[in-house]
């Protein structure tokens, strides 16, 4: 059976731009970002080509990506960016070693119910303008009244996320990063600041931890920068293939709503991808698509199952030939930004329909090995 619709991530390519953010900030300690199903990428063969790179951590939203981790013996450390909900969640939590991430007070007293033997290894989080989750930082002394009051607890670090690192020329920023460290001014403890965008545009937000998530699937988080001007290496690409090509007349109305009309007598093809595989309906006439190794436009509204291009570029194109929607020629940010969206929703947004392939990393590959795996 031929899959219609392959995404083949490089796992080299996630090891690549492991080191290239490593390289960014030689002082910090990095914990990459792997919830979302590592943005689509594939948790469980993401995280373990990560760990075999040598990354000092690795970061979930919730209890369950962490499960999936550790049912399939990835060891290296995970933290979790949401925290825990439940007295349940927290005690198991504590007995798979997790790094719990706390932003309210609920969630401390959560925690202060586990028996007092109980070890823990957390962050805690501050909100320094972002206003989505962490505590005021006026209570900061609280917090660290608290440590003390609970000497088996371990405070991994003190973190903060930003709201508009992806503007270079934002104030915002810079009095974030003002605000947190005034807040811990008298406070020990590791600080993180910086996200992908943070690392790569701020530099006085590279602290002793980062944590890349975007730039570690290889697109740039900042629309002045492209991907490969960064050094960063695509991890993932998309195709399928044509099912048609047909000839029509101008003034010949192409797909639902007839939004494409041909200006002239022309080739189209049918590609068997729609947005019940994760491609945007949103996604306008003139979208690139690569067929043959050229760039062709989208022709028409996407379908459920298909979508049609303008086949004037590659008049060679046949039935069978691969129609690349994404990948090392053509960044997903780009074709993002034809949608009106990002890459992370593009990367996020495949769907079940998708056959995954992995290509192996060889340190990925020997680590498995030696795990037994």
């Amino acid at each position: 059976m031929i899959p219609r619709v392959t995404a083949t991530v490089d796992l080299a390519a996630i090891q690549h731009n492991l080191h290239v953010v490593r390289g960014l900030a030689p002082r910090s300690r990095i914990m990459a970002a792997v919830k979302a199903d590592a943005y689509g990428h594939g948790a469980v063969p993401v995280a373990r080509a990560l760990e075999a790179a040598g990354v000092d951590a690795l970061a979930v939203a919730c209890l369950e990506e962490a499960m999936e981790l550790r049912q399939s013996h990835v060891i290296a450390p995970i933290a979790l960016l949401e925290g825990v909900i439940s007295s349940e969640e927290a005690a198991l939590a504590v007995y798979e070693r997790l790094q719990i991430v706390v932003h309210d007070h609920w969630q401390l007293a959560l925690l202060e119910a586990l028996p007092a033997s109980a070890q823990l290894s957390l962050w805690f989080k501050l909100d320094s303008g972002m206003h989505r989750l962490g505590f005021p930082l006026a209570d900061v002394p609280r917090l660290a009244e608290t440590l003390r009051r609970h000497p088996n607890w371990k405070l991994e670090g003190w973190m903060t996320h930003l709201a508009c690192a992806d503007e270079p020329d934002s104030d915002v920023t810079p009095a974030q990063i003002a605000r947190f460290d005034a807040a811990l001014a008298q406070t020990t403890g590791p600080r993180s600041i910086a996200n992908s965008a943070g690392i790569i545009a701020w530099p006085q937000a590279r602290r002793d931890w980062v944590r890349p998530g975007l730039a570690i699937y290889g697109c740039s988080p900042l629309a002045t920068h492209s991907a490969a001007s960064l050094g960063l290496r695509p991890a993932m690409t998309l195709e399928s293939r044509l099912i048609a090509v047909r000839e029509f007349d101008a003034g010949e109305k192409i797909g639902y709503g007839g939004t494409y009309v041909c200006p002239q007598r022309m080739p189209i093809g049918v590609v068997a991808i729609g947005y019940a595989d994760g491609i945007h309906r949103a996604f306008a006439n003139g979208t690139p698509v690569i067929v043959n190794g050229r760039r062709v436009p989208l022709a028409g509204r996407v379908s459920m199952d298909m979508i049609t291009v303008d086949l004037r570029g590659a008049p060679d194109a046949r039935v069978g030939d691969a129609a690349r929607l994404w990948g090392a020629d053509l960044p997903a940010e780009e074709v993002a930004g034809h949608a009106g969206t990002l890459a992370y929703e593009l990367f996020c947004g495949l769907t079940q329909r998708v056959h995954f392939r992995h290509l192996p990393a060889p340190a990925a590959a020997l680590r498995s090995v030696n795990r037994g795996v």
